[in-house]
């Protein structure tokens, strides 16, 4: 007696991007508030954040606007990556953010 077996499918997943659900500036703002506040003493979390930010928006132009290369950019802000504060700084004020530092609590 033969039992058939259903044919196994083989099942695809979608890469998942960040930069894809950050649509409009408020869900930028929400997110890029949230990845300060989860950073704690993690400061590669700010830096990816940034680079899923400036790849939902344009990451030409934000290499236009800050005078770095766009390869540079993706490297510095990739999980890999260590850019500058200062790099950092110029990054966010070139988008329209800014990190703010208030007393612990």
């Amino acid at each position: 007696m033969s039992r058939k077996t259903k044919p196994k499918t083989k099942e695809t997943f979608s890469r998942y991007d960040t930069a894809d659900y950050l649509k409009d500036e408020a869900s930028i703002l929400a997110y890029f508030e949230a990845a300060i506040e989860e950073a704690a003493d993690d400061p590669t979390i700010i830096t990816v954040a940034l680079g899923n930010i400036a790849r939902a928006r344009n990451m030409s132009q934000l290499a236009r606007d800050t005078g770095l290369t766009r390869e540079g950019l993706y490297k510095a802000l990739s999980p890999e990556g260590n850019p500058s504060f200062g790099t950092v700084l110029k990054v966010a004020k070139a988008m329209g953010l800014s990190l703010t530092l208030k007393a612990a609590a």
